[in-house]
């Protein structure tokens, strides 16, 4: 097998999770300002984020269903792992997709009576701050290098691998990084003056938020995820990762606060993606460590061969139909 090829495809599964995180992630993080909306202009908050979901939020879990879909078919033993060993989290969180995406429609369309509203709202706004919980869970679960062939009682096969302090302070910063990344861009979604000031004072609340996070996992790291910790701190791409990531945390503060928002938005797209390639830069070259790599865990290469294809072919008619999709509906900001 060519050794490029699966470097390739999960180059593809990389690109379709930053996606994914910076369009389905902002989605999560508006369900956690749902919850959150006060002041006087409170239902006036969640009209906005409503306003903002409403015509993308089904489209943007294109991208979750394209890496699904590309891990089992080219990585099968790495989807099959994951998915007996974390078979819990990921379970949960797909309950917690399907309900907030029912909430969220039910609470359209549904009686406008306040407890019909309150109740539909709740529901969305918790599913949407558990699920992003437990997609970073799966991931530190994964840089804690837990994800192992089940042996022993059931709680050592299925409940330590992901129930774990490391785990869920990365759960934590992706919630961090979600509501962040909404708050930004509902300064630009937002028409009112006052209602754009409201979100921005929480978009750089959430900015503190993921610093303390990510100091909190960085520093868990040095015994729970010790390989990811080492390559964030001692290879090559190590530093230039690190400085242009607080770069662009210090940009996205110093936009938000001088209100440049559309800088803004820039910059915290680009916290965010740094943030997702170092961890995935940090395991490299496992999909699952420590013992499942890239090209061991490959499936043949005419598979990958005939994947890639596929996915060419595919993101010819998917790429200019989610363009179109954005150019309608988000053309103003």
């Amino acid at each position: 097998m060519s050794l490029l090829l699966p470097e390739v495809v999960a180059l593809v599964i990389m690109v379709a999770l930053t996606v994914y995180a910076l369009t389905g992630g902002a989605d999560f993080g508006g369900g956690v300002w749902d919850l959150l909306a006060s002041g006087p202009r409170k239902a006036e908050q969640r009209a906005l984020v409503a306003h903002a979901i409403t015509p993308i939020w089904e489209a943007n879990h294109v991208w979750l269903i394209f890496v699904v879909v590309l891990l089992f078919t080219c990585f099968p033993p790495a989807f099959a792992r994951l998915s007996i060993a974390l078979h819990i989290p990921l379970t949960l969180m797909l309950i917690g997709i399907v309900l907030r995406g029912a909430a969220f429609t039910f609470r359209a369309y549904d009686d406008r009576a306040d407890a019909a509203q309150r109740r539909w709202g709740t529901l969305f706004s918790i599913a949407s701050i558990v699920t992003p919980v437990l997609l970073g869970v799966c991931v530190g679960a994964l840089a804690g290098e837990r994800v192992l062939p089940p042996v022993g009682s059931f709680a050592d096969g299925y409940v330590r691998p992901w129930l774990n302090p490391f785990a869920f302070a990365v759960g934590a910063l992706a919630l961090a990084l979600f509501a962040f990344l909404a708050a930004v861009y509902l300064t630009l979604e937002a028409r009112d003056e006052a209602l754009r000031e409201d979100f921005r004072r929480r978009a750089l609340v959430a900015a503190g938020a993921v610093f303390v996070a990510a100091a909190v996992a960085f520093a868990v790291a040095h015994t729970a995820a010790p390989r990811v910790r080492a390559g964030l701190t001692r290879e090559a791409w190590s530093i230039p990762l690190q400085v242009n990531t607080g770069i662009a945390a210090v940009v996205a503060i110093a936009a938000l606060w001088r209100r440049r928002y559309r800088l803004a938005r820039l910059a915290a797209g680009a916290q965010v993606t740094l943030i997702l390639w170092g961890w995935a830069l940090g395991q490299y070259p496992y999909l699952v460590p420590p013992d499942l790599d890239l090209a061991g865990a490959a499936a043949p290469e005419v598979t990958l061969r005939l994947v890639l294809i596929g996915v060419a072919a595919g993101l010819v008619v998917l790429v200019p139909s989610l363009v179109y999709l954005f150019r309608v509906f988000k053309a103003h900001i």
